[in-house]
């Protein structure tokens, strides 16, 4: 028979479905609290889905038994009709191929090359954080986090082939299109409404413009025959193994925009949290700030110092411990499982909560506390290894990970070195669960040049 899971009585959910809409995150903390790390609750009203914050269940899902396991059709489909066929979208043996065709371009020896690429973007940038700090005005750091972190993940990919004007016209539809997406998953009776206004229809228009942009720097690119040590060109020189040919543009077009779509927004999420964190917690910057004169002095940052830069990277764990970009995912069971004597029916949907996971007591003492050192090898010994997972598990662990990381090192690393940050008084900072973590209303900054 097995141990019955807990399950949110149906009045309970539809009580809550304003709530839930607005924001799930407390609803679900709410129930977290109350019921446990596994419980069910109606989706929609009709079908169930079971949360978890078991580290134990979560790695068997995503690591131990992950074959029993698929995407569901929110990943696999709703977004794909956007982004395409990509490793983030696709499922099954066709990911499995792309997966390992992908993999070593992104090996720490291959990001060697795009360090001064990302260097070169995050200086640059200091331009308009020059003029902002120059016009003495607030600004919201979300912002030109995003804008930072689409350069970087344009100008990796890219290098010089995409024009500022189609960088802007990427970044905005992309926005709205996760908007969209977010409304749609959440308000499903919408559906016929947004039909009639036009809404659906202006989304794939909006992202058919976007594919075009790509498409047609990667055919000027394969015609050219020119190299640019970027990533583009890693992805353009991979070869299947049984075939020994490459990927077709189509391929490369889905590949290029959920590298985008993915590689942007959680870094652009992670450093405006980070930055906020760092202003409430000063003595985290001088410590960044000493490290970084120890590690580097005065010359420029190499490839070679961001392993030792350890209480850098530790503030952005912590960072990403708190404010998880990717706050949650789900996976359908393809047959009738059954994890720590709970059963788990065919189809049945897992929603492994991963803000819930970072958040839990059992296994993070004071979790809402700002703690970098928690991240030391020694205060790490004997956690969960599912515990924290901000860049996913088990084999579809995020393929950027390494990338991100360096990136979100580089920018602190620079901007710390060049402003001093302070948080605007009274501004009410909520975190915002859309397709990633964000901040609802920004995060009001002032900067002054050091």
């Amino acid at each position: 028979m097995g141990k019955k899971i807990p399950l949110i009585p149906r009045r309970n959910t539809l009580a809550n479905a304003f709530r839930f809409v607005k924001n799930p995150l407390p609803v679900l903390n709410e129930f977290v609290e109350e019921k446990g790390d596994i419980f069910a609750m109606y989706m929609g009203g009709f079908s169930k889905a079971i949360f978890t914050t078991d580290p134990e269940i979560v790695q068997y899902v995503m690591q131990k038994n992950n074959r029993n396991y698929r995407k569901s059709e929110i990943q696999t489909k709703m977004i794909a009709q956007f982004a395409g066929q990509g490793l983030l979208t696709s499922d099954g043996n066709y990911w499995l191929r792309q997966r390992r065709l992908i993999q070593p371009g992104f090996h720490k020896a291959k990001l060697a090359a795009l360090s001064d690429i990302m260097l070169k973007v995050v200086q640059e940038s200091c331009i308009d954080l020059d003029k902002l700090a120059n016009s003495n005005h607030a600004f919201d750091l979300s912002v030109e986090m995003t804008k930072i972190a689409f350069q970087v993940v344009a100008r990796s990919l890219f290098t010089t082939s995409v024009s500022n004007q189609e960088l802007i016209t990427l970044s905005d539809n992309i926005q709205e299109i996760q908007e969209y997406i977010v409304q749609r998953l959440r308000q499903p009776y919408l559906a016929p409404w947004f039909y009639l206004t036009g809404k659906s229809k202006r989304q794939f228009k909006i992202s058919k413009e976007s594919r075009a942009i790509i498409l047609r720097i990667i055919q000027e690119r394969r015609a050219s025959g020119k190299s640019y040590n970027d990533l583009l060109d890693m992805l353009l020189g991979t070869r299947y193994e049984d075939t020994n040919e490459g990927m077709t543009d189509q391929q490369l077009l889905d590949e290029s925009l959920i590298l985008f779509v993915a590689g942007h927004e959680t870094s652009a999420n992670a450093l405006a949290w980070a930055f906020y964190l760092l202003c409430k917690n000063p003595d985290s910057i001088e410590k960044i700030r000493n490290e970084y004169k120890e590690v580097v002095g005065n010359r420029k940052v190499e490839f070679s110092d961001f392993p030792k830069l350890k209480y850098t990277t530790q503030v952005i764990q912590e960072t990403m411990r708190i404010y998880p970009p990717a706050w949650i995912t789900d996976r359908l069971a393809n047959e009738p499982d059954d994890i720590k004597g709970y059963h788990i029916p065919k189809d049945g949907m897992l929603a492994i909560y991963i803000y819930g996971l970072h958040h839990s007591k059992s296994y993070w003492k004071n979790p809402e506390d700002f703690i970098p050192e928690r991240f030391e090898k020694e205060n790490m010994k004997g956690k969960p290894s599912f515990a924290y997972m901000p860049f996913g598990g088990g084999p579809r662990l995020c393929i950027g990970n390494n990338f991100a990381m360096m990136e979100m090192q580089l920018v602190i690393l620079e901007l710390l070195k060049r402003y001093d940050f302070k948080l605007v008084a009274n501004q009410k900072i909520e975190a915002m669960p859309y397709v990633t973590l964000q901040p609802k209303n920004g995060i009001q900054v002032d900067i002054t040049k050091r």
